[in-house]
């Protein structure tokens, strides 16, 4: 009977909860910069644990009407996410078209973040501009709390305000 128990509470020691986010609503400030040739940035949101290699893809925002699915061969311009995972990454279900200057907003709902466990991840986007710049955004959330909560972070070029809020 004591190793049954032993044997139990160890199963439940290394059991991983999993992330009770409901949603993740993500706004993404895309500048409105003053340049003589202007388009509309590429951009990738995605998740990565601290010391893991794998990335959850959230959004990609491109150019997915040019003819011939010419706008994909571009993607490899979103450097970081390109080679932490974004070569081999199953877009279909998150891209979306190039947004204009503003504030754009993306809720990312809980079936998008089943299978990720509860803690600590880092929210990451990218901005890449043909003709223009690259910059990468990071801020730290917390999957799996029992209460709301906000990060913000500031880009200086390609990004303006990055302001995440994860909704148990």
């Amino acid at each position: 009977m004591r190793v049954t128990v032993l044997f139990a509470l160890a199963g439940l020691a290394s059991y991983t909860t999993p992330a009770a986010a409901e949603s993740l609503d993500i706004t993404v400030n895309v500048p409105r910069l003053s340049v003589a040739e202007y388009h509309r940035p590429y951009v990738a949101i995605w998740l990565e644990k601290p010391g893991m290699p794998s990335i959850r893809t959230l959004a990609v925002w491109y150019d997915h009407d040019m003819r011939n699915n010419e706008g994909r061969k571009w993607l490899s311009d979103l450097r970081t996410w390109w080679r932490k995972g974004g070569r081999s990454a199953q877009i279909d279900g998150v891209t979306g078209a190039t947004r204009a200057p503003g504030p754009q907003r993306l809720t990312v709902p809980s079936s998008s973040l089943k299978g990720l466990a509860a803690g600590d991840y880092q929210l990451v986007v990218e901005a890449a501009r043909e003709v223009g710049g690259r910059e990468t955004v990071r801020m730290p959330i917390t999957l799996g709390s029992k209460r709301s909560a906000t990060a913000r972070a500031e880009g200086k070029s390609e990004l303006g305000a990055v302001i995440a809020t994860v909704k148990p």
